[in-house]
């Protein structure tokens, strides 16, 4: 069955790769799906996550990344898909992801999403953590894949 794991993924982390790993061993195709979000201020533009999700992500077996705009129901539609994956790391996250469940599952009533509980070694990271220790010079190499840490070099010249 295919699922989707929509994000902006600004940038992809090793808590990210995590849960894309472990959906792609429950659901075939999963496509991870960039959100093209113009009112947000992204670091990466939507083509930059794109190239480092695929090459984060080369050798995790039956994922395709995609970008995408508007509503993720409109786009689940499209792709024929009913599953949504979302993580979790917090309970911090669950009132969000709860009420963003609720809403799709109002507007689609076929839309299911799936929350996968992030292992306690990523818990803590997020992409704005990811951004801020690697805009001070710290050592991002235990949450980011090397893709990103070259990239956020290059960013934070």
């Amino acid at each position: 069955m295919k699922a989707i794991y929509p994000g902006s993924f600004d940038p992809v982390t090793t808590g990210h790769l995590d849960i894309i790993s472990r959906s792609a061993s429950l659901f075939q195709p999963l496509i991870v799906a960039v959100l093209e979000n113009s009112t947000k201020e992204t670091l990466f533009t939507p083509g930059e996550r794109i190239l480092l999700l695929r090459e984060a992500t080369k050798g995790i077996p039956g994922v395709e990344v995609e970008s995408f705009n508007g509503l993720l129901i409109d786009y689940m539609k499209k792709k024929k898909s009913r599953i949504a994956i979302r993580g979790m790391r917090a309970l911090s996250d669950f009132d969000y992801e709860y009420q963003m469940a609720l809403t799709n599952k109002g507007l689609y009533h076929k839309m299911e999403t799936v929350f996968l509980i992030t292992k306690g070694e990523y818990a803590f990271i997020s992409s704005s953590l990811v951004k801020e220790l690697a805009r001070l010079g710290g050592d991002v190499s235990r949450v980011a894949p090397a893709c990103v840490i070259k990239a956020l070099a290059k960013k934070y010249k």
